[in-house]
């Protein structure tokens, strides 16, 4: 803005006072009064940019320093004036280099980004940079990402952070070299680039980070297709059959198919299954950890994968069991069947990885199948039958909380988030199936995780950007 444009500064502004006769007798409560006084302004010259409002902040700073009527104990006023200078140092910083417009930057580079955005993300990391040093850190990255929470939940922010604290063990990143990683991530999306991310996250991040939630399932997860996966080698037509003749012996044993579907019958299928189907991921995760201590090398994320997938299978069984209690004798064939399947399984997972997988992931085609039926099965239920009651009946509170179902979660909702968490099972082990023992998990990638949430990032403010200019 020219000089004429500018306020006038207030030569008047006074230090903060206060009528309190608490107040009056404790200097560290002036001393916060006084600072948060001297704060608002110098945010507020931040976000508007002017010029004269960063003079009249001085004169506050100066008036502050200069009357002892801020600190009527003169002890404390080296303290006070040392403590208000400090806290206000960073947002002084920062004014003034937002007050300067932005970064001298070669705009040439970027692939996407054009000079308006590219300026709008450098004034935000300049605010969000509390060390004023010209570099972004995880605490940053989450300060930066707290202005934009209706791109952002607040998991997602804290992931960012723990995200962005990985990649750079612990380091920070220069600010100029953030917005090529902004740039980058968008590029990518577009198909103009490929590579790493400038920022790097490196390989060992899925080692510990495993990051899932099965809550807040959107509409389109929760139509889950019944897909088949044609088997190509000898083992996966071994598989295969297997899987057949399980589910026939089971069925007829359990009397699935004579009559019609019953809530008897679903509880003692489901929580007879859930009990076997937490066996599988819990088996690889063991052999895999094991495997990696005694090779000494990476996993690649894929145990802390199997881990999650055994207790999503739990949290199944822990949900049924509040709707049924079993009694003695169903108990003791749970029992039998762990010691059967369990010893089974875990020795063809030492044997072939590849063959297992390929077998729970045809197990989990035939869950979703099951899950569907019992779906179809409520949905279509008169009014007065039994299964009915489940389109309105509210959920256990363990499944509302865990799926996140709101409030009114009813038993139909928690079952549709249960066939959706068999359906991931189900393509996660078919992927999985013929990987190498340290390939990458593929369910949860650090990198393009954090791909995603750049591109949200600069979706949000361009999104803002055109709003306010409408």
């Amino acid at each position: 803005a020219s000089s004429q444009n500018l306020e006038k500064p207030n030569n008047d502004i006074s230090p903060p006072t206060t009528n309190s006769k608490q107040s009056q007798h404790n200097p560290t409560m002036i001393a916060t009064l006084s600072m948060r006084a001297i704060k608002a302004p110098i945010r507020m010259a931040t976000l508007k940019h002017n010029a004269a409002a960063m003079q009249n902040v001085s004169i506050l700073v100066r008036n502050f320093s200069l009357n002892p009527a801020t600190d009527p104990k003169a002890k404390m006023r080296n303290f006070d004036e040392s403590l208000a200078r400090k806290e206000i140092k960073a947002d002084t910083a920062a004014s003034n280099r937002i007050l300067n417009l932005g970064p001298s930057l070669d705009l040439s580079k970027f692939k996407t980004l054009d000079e308006s955005v590219v300026r709008k993300i450098y004034q935000e990391l300049v605010y969000a940079d509390k060390g004023a040093d010209g570099r972004i850190s995880d605490r940053d990255i989450k300060r930066l990402l707290y202005k934009h929470t209706s791109a952002f939940t607040d998991t997602e922010i804290v992931e960012m952070g723990e995200l962005f604290y990985a990649s750079k063990a612990g380091g920070t990143v220069s600010i100029e070299k953030f917005i090529e990683a902004v740039d980058y991530a968008t590029a990518k999306k577009e198909g103009k680039v490929d590579g790493p991310n400038p920022i790097g996250i490196g390989s060992c991040v899925p080692e510990y980070m495993f990051v899932k939630t099965h809550g807040n399932y959107t509409p389109e997860k929760l139509d889950v297709k019944l897909t088949h996966v044609e088997p190509e080698s000898r083992l996966d037509k071994v598989a295969l059959n297997a899987v057949k003749a399980t589910r026939i012996i089971f069925d007829t044993a359990t009397g699935w198919n004579r009559g019609s579907i019953t809530r008897e019958k679903v509880l003692n299928r489901t929580i007879f299954l859930e009990t076997v189907a937490a066996i599988p991921g819990m088996v690889a995760a063991i052999i895999r950890h094991f495997r990696s201590l005694r090779n000494m090398q990476r996993d690649g994320g894929m145990l802390q994968m199997f881990l999650e997938e055994a207790n999503n299978e739990r949290m199944h069984l822990l949900t049924f069991i509040k709707m049924k209690d079993p009694g003695y004798l169903f108990r003791a064939s749970v029992i039998g069947g762990q010691l059967a399947f369990g010893s089974i399984f875990f020795v063809s997972y030492a044997a072939s990885p590849s063959f297992c997988h390929r077998f729970v992931g045809y197990i989990e085609e035939e869950a979703c199948s099951t899950y569907t039926k019992i779906i179809d099965a409520i949905e279509q239920a008169p009014k007065d039958n039994e299964l009915a009651a489940w389109r309105t009946e509210l959920a256990p509170k363990i499944a509302r909380s865990y799926w996140k179902l709101g409030e009114q979660g009813t038993v139909l909702d928690m079952i549709y988030a249960v066939r959706a968490d068999e359906a991931e099972h189900r393509d996660v082990n078919h992927t999985v199936s013929g990987f190498a023992h340290d390939a990458i998990n593929p369910v949860y990638n650090p990198e393009e995780k954090l791909n995603k949430m750049l591109v949200a990032y600069v979706s949000d403010i361009m999104a803002k950007e055109n709003k306010t200019s409408a």
